[in-house]
């Protein structure tokens, strides 16, 4: 099949594309490096000419509130025009677990539009609900230091390597749409400021990691399981230790 991947030069869509080809498909990585840029719309029908399958796994350049509502809706909706106008037979998108249980979070609501516009698109559609990988673990700290301490709320996570986020997008774009929302995750739940406590004292950080009720992440308090998969969830085997063991 012609598999176009939106997002295919980045941390999960090389990956997918990699594994695609792999598996004798034509898949296509197309970003604004390519000539495609889904805001302006430059690049899109050309590049979903003929394409079977679409793969979405793009991401705002900028986190800001209104940047990234406007990249998600403005993005599909092009994308979506112009995938019914190709007569493309499958939409993949990735999107995170928790999207529609955490209201405060900006980038969450722009998932959640995202999810919504493809939704209502009417075509044959798979959402891969993905949690936070564990490469993110870094960027996380980063953004929560404040004065040498990382400040992070106590609610659950269920971290997932990219790799196997990757190898789940591109069984899901090689399948059948299933017009409906599969979660995926890792095997083990950690509590946001466990996770990165366990992260940064493998890689010999110093800074503290403190749990606050307080803290945000990504604009919301998070207390609960929100951001924990659900009983139907896809569970893949690399574990957190695995993943520090393999040098990341």
């Amino acid at each position: 099949m012609r598999i176009v991947v939106i997002g295919g030069t980045g941390l999960i869509g090389s990956q997918v594309v990699k594994r695609l080809a792999e598996h004798g498909h034509d898949a296509v990585p197309a970003s604004p490096d390519s000539g495609v840029n889904t805001v302006t719309g430059e690049g899109v029908e050309e590049v979903l000419r003929g394409a079977d399958v679409l793969v979405d796994v793009s991401n705002s350049p900028s986190f800001a509130d209104d940047d990234v509502m406007n990249f998600f809706t403005t993005a599909t909706t092009n994308l979506t025009t112009a995938a019914k106008e190709a007569g493309v037979g499958h939409y993949v998108a990735l999107s995170i677990v928790g999207t529609d249980e955490l209201p405060d979070s900006g980038y969450l609501r722009a998932k959640v539009a995202q999810e919504k516009l493809i939704t209502s698109s009417g075509l044959p559609y798979s959402i891969v609900r993905a949690t936070q990988f564990f490469e993110f673990a870094g960027a996380i700290a980063d953004s929560a230091t404040v004065d040498g301490v990382v400040r992070l709320p106590h609610g659950g996570v269920q971290p997932i390597a990219a790799s196997e986020v990757a190898a789940v997008v591109a069984r899901t774009a090689a399948a059948g749409p299933i017009n409906g929302v599969q979660e995926i995750g890792g095997p083990e739940e950690f509590t946001l400021d466990g996770w990165i406590r366990t992260v940064l004292q493998a890689r010999d950080d110093a800074r503290e990691v403190v749990g606050d009720p307080q803290a945000r992440y990504f604009g919301t308090p998070l207390t609960g399981k929100q951001l924990v998969p659900n009983a139907g969830a896809q569970l893949q085997p690399t574990s957190l230790k695995e993943w520090l063991a393999a040098g990341n």
